[in-house]
């Protein structure tokens, strides 16, 4: 598996998605409106974010690499707080 170096404020983006999908995600959340901009926001964040000019970016591998260390790191962070 390829290893990527994301800047931390695209890795950031897109742990902050997560959190707003997950918020997004619970039964009957309370404001969905203000979720779903954020969550919009951190989007077009990720999609333009300059990375994906580099070479690293240009390898499809490294959207999901960006996803999968995401989920990761949010995780370990949401069990030490």
């Amino acid at each position: 598996m390829e290893s990527f170096l994301f800047p931390d404020d695209l890795l950031r983006a897109q742990q902050a998605w997560h959190a707003t999908y997950r918020q997004l995600a619970t039964p009957r959340p309370r404001h969905t409106t203000a979720l779903r901009r954020r969550l919009l926001a951190l989007s077009v964040r990720i999609q333009w974010h300059p990375f994906w000019s580099t070479p690293s970016g240009r390898v499809p591998a490294a959207r999901v690499e960006l996803r999968r260390t995401a989920r990761r790191q949010g995780h370990g962070e949401a069990r030490s707080a």
